[in-house]
């Protein structure tokens, strides 16, 4: 059974009083995780893959036990389909650049996408002389599946979808996207940042060729991250930095690159960092995802639905049902920096307020050049502490009004 006083806990910042509410922009890491970072710099700091003495053999098990465990976590077919990177952005960026693009091919993402997976595709353009095609969501954040089956066709080289909005918190509908693509001979990038840490993952069963996380947004230390590659994609990728540790050999003029995912993860890792991930998503595990997710849906319904009662209160995207533990909304009267500031000055709430890397969709769908106040939960939340929240907002709400 879910016990949140019991997780509380294991995070010994929340002992200062704060209410976190901006877990979707970073989480916080519970003691177990820095215990395991600070036991590699304590007991056995080496590099990996470079020594035949026991801290160096260690560091490398456990480096590579991660990647045994971040496959078992998403699902995925073999550990050999798991990369290492520092973020979910570095992760796009090598799969956008690692594609061997012709003119006149396409690119689909859409208007939903935090930058991270925008920018990657938009340099390809540039750079490469592709098409890039923008499928627009409707202003609740919802897609119709016959506006992605219009712009897909045989030239589409990729389509880039998050898998949950960072504004809006919509759950997008991969699964039919991807055979959607796979129809076409497209491939499939999905960006799991935002849902990899509240819901359970399954490339093999979403049907993606990629899949990219951060590790800070569930827990982990901020420079982790990973990249999943279908294996039979592995070898036909070019990486973006080579290296030390991406080749098998070097001759004086030329090189032969490793087919693993070493080839990907040129020069020293960010060792202890990919370990602080292991604890991170051992923990996770050990609480049980889908007790996670079931405990955030219960949170987030009340600010919803908090929220929309509260007078001159703007509220953005759909109902809870279609969604994850994001929402965004605005106070009449108020900017989105004002609300954000008399949360943390009155009642040591944290929450983001602008435009969540996010402009096309805010400014453009939603109409708000000055962003929004964005609230997101995670498994520490409780309750009480989303009563406090809307009870400071019905307060900015009453002052609004005069």
């Amino acid at each position: 059974m879910f016990n949140v006083e019991k997780v509380r806990e294991d995070f010994p910042v929340l002992k200062k009083g704060v209410i976190y509410l901006d877990s979707a922009a970073s989480s916080l890491t519970p003691k177990i995780v820095l215990d395991k970072m600070f036991e590699y710099y304590l007991e056995y700091r080496s590099n990996i893959e470079r020594g035949l003495y026991e801290f160096s053999q260690r560091a490398s098990e456990e480096y590579e036990n991660t990647r045994k465990t971040v496959a078992n976590f998403l699902g995925a077919k073999s550990p050999d389909e798991i990369v290492f990177t520092k973020n979910t952005t570095e992760a796009i960026n090598i799969v956008a650049h690692s594609l061997s693009f012709k003119k006149g091919e396409k690119i689909v993402t859409t208007l939903l996408e935090h930058h991270s997976n925008l920018l990657p595709w938009i340099r390809c353009k540039e750079r490469y002389g592709v098409k890039v095609e923008l499928v627009k969501p409707n202003i609740q954040g919802l897609f119709n599946l016959t506006d992605f089956e219009k712009a897909i066709d045989d030239n589409t080289k990729i389509v880039a979808l998050t898998h949950v909005s960072n504004v809006l918190g919509v759950i997008t509908p991969v699964k039919e996207v991807a055979e959607i693509a796979h129809e076409h001979g497209a491939l499939i990038l999905v960006d799991g940042a935002q849902s990899t840490p509240h819901m359970k993952i399954d490339v093999k069963s979403l049907g993606c060729d990629f899949f990219a996380f951060s590790g800070h947004k569930m827990c982990g230390p901020t420079g982790s991250g990973g990249l999943y590659i279908r294996e039979e994609l592995m070898k036909t990728l070019d990486p973006l930095y080579v290296g030390g540790g991406t080749v098998e050999l070097v001759e004086p003029e030329t090189f032969k690159l490793k087919d693993d995912p070493s080839k990907f993860e040129a020069g020293t890792p960010p060792i202890a960092e990919v370990i602080g991930l292991k604890a991170a998503i051992e923990y996770l595990t050990s609480i049980g995802v889908e007790n996670i997710e079931e405990h955030e849906k219960i949170l987030s319904k009340k600010i919803y639905e908090g929220l929309v009662e509260t007078p001159r209160v703007e509220v953005y995207g759909p109902e809870p049902k279609f969604k994850l533990g994001v929402t965004s909304f605005n106070v009449s009267g108020f900017s989105p920096n004002d609300v954000a500031l008399v949360l943390d000055s009155t009642a040591r709430i944290a929450v983001r307020s602008g435009m969540h890397c996010a402009h096309p969709l805010v400014r453009h769908i939603l109409g708000k050049p000055q962003g929004t106040v964005r609230v997101s939960t995670y498994l520490y939340n409780k309750v009480e502490e989303v009563e406090k929240f809307l009870s400071v907002i019905r307060e900015i709400s009453r002052s609004a009004g005069g």
